[in-house]
């Protein structure tokens, strides 16, 4: 979530912060509590963001009865990991040169 400074919606929150920050509200990953009680907030005020929220809500399970069963094969998993380890590493070794 983004902790940005306090809005003018409720909750102390604006709509387009609260909306670009639905999902990770969905899943309960928000890392500032201060952030996520005002979304809270938000949404018990503003009709039009909970509705839009309860959509994001039916869409998610939508999506997890329909394909939360499936996993992607153990081969893709393994090159993603490797993939990812390359890049963490590429990333933790770039040298920066004055041109």
């Amino acid at each position: 979530m983004n902790s940005t400074p306090q809005g003018f919606g409720p909750g102390g929150i604006d709509c387009e912060d609260v909306l670009r920050d639905v999902y990770l509200y969905l899943d309960d990953e928000g890392d500032d509590p201060a952030v996520v009680g005002r979304i809270r907030a938000h949404l018990d005020a503003c009709a039009p963001c909970f509705q839009q929220y309860g959509l994001e809500q039916d869409v998610k399970s939508l999506v997890a009865r329909c394909c939360g069963g499936d996993r992607a094969p153990e081969s893709l998993r393994n090159t993603i990991r490797v993939r990812l380890t390359e890049v963490t590493v590429e990333i933790s070794h770039v040298e920066y040169r004055a041109e």
